[in-house]
């Protein structure tokens, strides 16, 4: 069912007006989702600084939206593996050094249906690692960057969140003694989600000035699904891609761009595509589950994501 506010056909880069003087970074921008955000935040005149962890895929990400946008698109890249906290800590400490503002940091980059456990340096489960911790991580060492544009921070999640377990597996984070990549995917997706509200909770009653939103992509044709997977889902994954109810990468960035930049959203929601099962379909407001808000599991995630990125927030 479409949002009311956006009309019949959704939220669609057709509402946006010019970005000129805006700068946006997105993780995992040289690909899929995260390189068409780039593309539409680019046309509109902004400045898109890609967080990526492969060079040569970035460079060449740049050179072809230069080629398409024109050579004077403002695109740069600073490279980051979010499976590393170092180099989190790294890039975090060069976009601050470098990039002068921040109107929204867009989390996108994850990874997917990893077939057999594996395990990040950190020693966390690798989809955990990446998608959850390093995003973690990366929001507190850019948050006060975030908040002198009075910015905000964008959270890609997945509709994954409602299989798997449905909660945060505390007693085995790393499913050593149950490995499953679907249910540390959800459990990573969902982890991401929780993250946002209780950063939504926390800011309230400061006098911090950060909107924190939660979208996503619906199914899209994305590089998500790679070789780590298992046989099995990279092809049940190629032809799901075919079916007419599975949407371009371009339509599973509008619901991360809308985020980043449109008016007057909720912030306790969540955005995506609104057709059937949220696959596809006009960009708006969806049905949030309610044990994503579960106070007690939102509270003893971000303290054992603190003490696990060892790092604290000031409020």
């Amino acid at each position: 069912m479409a949002d009311k506010r956006f009309g019949t056909k959704g939220w669609t880069p057709e509402q946006l007006y010019s970005l000129v003087g805006k700068t946006y970074l997105i993780t995992g921008a040289n690909a899929g989702a995260g390189f068409e955000a780039a593309k539409i935040l680019l046309g509109k005149g902004a400045e898109v600084v890609m967080l990526n962890r492969n060079e040569k895929k970035s460079n060449k990400a740049m050179d072809d939206l230069k080629a398409e946008l024109g050579a004077n698109a403002k695109v740069s890249f600073i490279k980051m593996d979010l499976a590393e906290f170092s180099s989190v800590r790294d890039a975090a400490a060069e976009v601050n050094r470098t990039v002068s503002k921040i109107d929204a940091l867009i989390c996108n980059a994850a990874v997917a249906q990893i077939a057999k456990q594996e395990l990040t340096p950190e020693g966390h489960e690798s989809q955990l690692g990446i998608n959850h911790y390093g995003h973690f991580l990366l929001v507190n060492l850019l948050f006060d960057k975030v908040e002198q544009s009075k910015g905000r921070i964008v959270v890609v999640a997945s509709e994954g969140y409602k299989m798997g377990l449905k909660t945060i597996q505390f007693e085995d984070l790393n499913f050593d003694k149950n490995y499953n990549p679907m249910n540390a995917y959800c459990q990573s997706k969902l982890a991401q989600m929780m993250f946002a509200y209780e950063l939504q909770n926390r800011i309230k009653g400061t006098n911090k000035e950060v909107e924190v939103y939660v979208c996503h992509p619906g199914a899209s044709r994305t590089s998500l699904i790679n070789e780590k997977a298992s046989r099995r889902d990279r092809i049940l994954f190629s032809i799901l891609s075919l079916l007419p109810i599975v949407q371009s990468a371009e339509k599973g960035s509008y619901p991360e761009v809308m985020c980043a930049t449109e008016d007057n959203l909720k912030q306790q929601a969540y955005y995506g595509p609104t057709g059937t099962m949220n696959w596809s379909g006009p960009v708006g407001e969806c049905k949030l589950e309610p044990f994503v808000l579960d106070k007690t599991v939102l509270t003893e995630l971000w303290q054992v994501s603190e003490k696990e990125t060892n790092c604290t927030w000031n409020f």
